[in-house]
């Protein structure tokens, strides 16, 4: 079996604020940590009312501090947003603190719509080739300090911080690829280049000093409850939260309703329908044969599970019976 990990929005529920989602984040991966969860991750978004990782290194930090053993990374770093030495200063301080726990994703999106990555970035030029150099600049900040090196990450110049490329397109597929690095695929909301993705990633990959054989890592939501109707009402909740995003209505993560999908129009639900479409939604065993299903076609290396529930006590309990379904899959590295 493979490993499983946990991808975090830190999703700001309706009803509550950014710091008690950022709290209930550190509550997870202590969940996750104590179920035998390969890794946690927190993702970058701005000018999102209902996600609270803005500032994905200070929340990572704040999250660490409750975990032992798991892996705490990026899922992922926007890196146009930044300049790559503050990054590596950023996650090498992590490392510092949490020394062979650290993984940095790596994205070329922006994470937010135009007017954030306007106020971001205060230009938007660039060229397809920023986003190649840019990882490239980041990556030789971990390297070790060469004598009389005038500018090295402090901390971050020999720190162990695992890169990993994320995509949802060839682009990432093919660097990653070029590369010899990990790569993580953005199935859970953008699933419609996986399949060839994949193919790419593993047929260009070329062995590195960090990795020897390609590795992929695919996104799925997985809502497990007791009983398949319990599951398919919680995921009404990021059923809601994605058509209110499409509808260029961003807000807080909604409540649960029964029947939601069935209110939508026909248009409406094929979006939801392609978008989620890797998701795997219901009981223990539903969960077990809808994994098993998952991994057969895509061949996977590792899942990152994400579940944007609105209730925290059920978002524990959907982690909870996903590892019961996939015990061997959690066993520690």
């Amino acid at each position: 079996m493979i490993p499983l990990s946990v991808l975090d929005l830190s999703p700001i529920p309706e009803g509550q604020e950014a710091g008690q989602a950022l709290r209930q984040s550190r509550d997870l991966a202590r969940h996750a940590d104590a179920l035998g969860y390969r890794r946690y991750w927190m993702a970058e978004h701005h000018n999102m009312p209902g996600i609270a990782s803005a500032a994905t290194a200070v929340a990572l930090a704040h999250v660490a501090e409750g975990t032992q053993r798991i892996r705490l990374g990026a899922g992922g770093i926007m890196l146009p947003n930044h300049a790559p030495l503050v990054i590596a200063e950023q996650f090498g301080t992590l490392a510092a603190l949490h020394p062979g726990r650290i993984d940095l994703g790596l994205g070329r999106a922006p994470g937010t719509d135009q007017v954030a990555a306007q106020a971001l970035r205060r230009n938007l030029a660039s060229d397809a080739d920023d986003f190649p150099r840019d990882v490239m600049e980041l990556m030789a900040y971990f390297a070790p300090a060469e004598p009389g090196q005038r500018l090295q990450a402090v901390p971050g110049a020999g720190q162990e911080v695992e890169v990993w490329i994320l995509g949802s397109s060839t682009f990432g597929a093919q660097l990653a690829a070029y590369l010899g690095l990990p790569y993580a695929f953005a199935s859970h909301f953008a699933p419609g280049q996986m399949m060839e993705a994949l193919r790419v990633y593993r047929e260009g990959f070329r062995p590195s000093a960090r990795l020897a054989a390609p590795h992929a890592m695919i996104g799925v939501n997985v809502f497990a409850a007791e009983t398949d109707a319990e599951a398919a009402m919680l995921f009404s909740s990021l059923q809601q939260a994605f058509v209110n995003l499409r509808r260029g209505r961003p807000g807080k993560l909604p409540r649960a309703v029964a029947g939601y999908a069935a209110q939508l129009d026909p248009q409406a639900r094929a979006m939801l329908d392609h978008a989620l479409s890797c998701s795997v939604v219901g009981g223990k065993e539903t969960v077990r044969r809808g994994i098993a299903a998952l991994l057969e076609r895509t061949g996977a290396d590792e899942l990152m599970v994400t579940a944007q529930i609105h209730d925290h006590a059920a978002r524990l309990r959907s982690f909870a019976i996903l590892a019961e379904a996939l015990s061997p899959a959690l066993q520690p590295a």
